[in-house]
């Protein structure tokens, strides 16, 4: 399986980008994750829409469209969604001018999240769930990543948490597995 993944935040020390590129080391062999950076990606804007997707635009949705699967690290902003993570799902939801459908449509989606908070980023994954299945996405599994106090836990960069890196790499294997689901 191709899965493509995307940060919620921008921050070069981002605990989420941490949480993609563990993920990409704990993916089980035969699957590949790229991640996608949302820096350069304008506010969503019909008006803007209408005269073609930008550049950043059509990339972002050609990633999507070209992955089997989004793998979403979410950090928790007031107690929701980023702005930079809604605004990428608000352009991917939609056909565009030059695209027959939405790249999120029918897309599965697995959500991860970190957060320095003691409750991680539980009501950023609801309010994300929310989000995404009106776009027509498909989130899967139902359990959830929360990597809560995530400053403890990342370390220059890197999951350091054994526990976490193992919570991790079940939720990628039930993600992964071909029904969705391990036996």
């Amino acid at each position: 399986m191709k899965l493509l993944g995307i940060s919620g935040s921008l921050r070069r020390a981002s605990f989420n980008t941490a949480l993609l590129h563990a993920a990409a080391e704990l993916l089980p062999s035969g699957h590949t994750l790229a991640i996608h950076d949302l820096h350069g990606l304008p506010l969503f804007d019909q008006d803007v829409e209408e005269q073609g997707d930008p550049a950043e635009v059509v990339a972002l949705k050609d990633a999507i469209a070209a992955a089997d699967a989004l793998l979403l690290a979410s950090p928790e902003y007031n107690g929701g969604i980023s702005g930079v993570l809604k605004n990428a799902i608000d352009w991917a939801s939609r056909k565009g001018t030059a695209r027959e459908t939405a790249p999120l449509a029918g897309k599965r989606v697995c959500i991860v999240g970190a957060s320095p908070g003691i409750t991680g980023t539980v009501r950023a994954q609801d309010a994300l769930r929310l989000v995404l299945r009106r776009a027509g996405a498909v989130v899967e599994p139902q359990g959830e990543v929360l990597v809560f106090q995530a400053h403890t836990k990342i370390a220059d960069g890197k999951l350091a948490d054994e526990r976490t890196r193992e919570l991790l790499a079940r939720h990628l294997q039930t993600f992964v597995a071909p029904t969705g689901r391990t036996s």
